[in-house]
């Protein structure tokens, strides 16, 4: 069992920069492959960005690749997203997820992969 807890979000201006953080209870968070998802209203849950063991491999959605960046600090229990050049399209509740199980052959971009979920942090895009 773990419990994720988000931080970092808020309201910025289009152009500017966020780092999200997700906190992680537990001994075995180093066997997590950890993932970023995010839900604007009226839409679903869409992928953002995984991490996987050892930070051996980031997978991003097309979205953000080149602005956000994933990674993990194993000491820390912590996962982080920052994001640079924000766009109001960026809008939406941001997820931290944890995935204990192995999938192959995948980008752990899948909501099914994943097993726990914190509560999410707003981020909001101003124009």
């Amino acid at each position: 069992q773990v419990q994720l807890v988000e931080s970092g979000g808020g309201l910025v201006q289009a152009g500017g920069s966020l780092r999200l953080s997700c906190a992680a209870s537990g001994r075995t968070f180093s066997s997590y492959v950890m993932g970023w998802f995010r839900q604007a209203p009226g839409k679903e849950r869409e992928f953002v960005a995984s991490i996987t063991w050892n930070a051996a491999s980031t997978y991003y959605a097309d979205s953000v690749k080149g602005r956000f960046t994933i990674s993990r600090d194993d000491a820390k229990n912590t996962v982080y997203l920052q994001m640079n050049s924000l766009k109001p399209g960026d809008t939406a509740v941001y997820y931290c997820a944890a995935a204990a199980r192995f999938y192959s052959r995948t980008t752990y971009s899948a909501i099914r992969e994943y097993d726990y979920w914190g509560q999410g942090t707003q981020v909001t895009v101003s124009s």
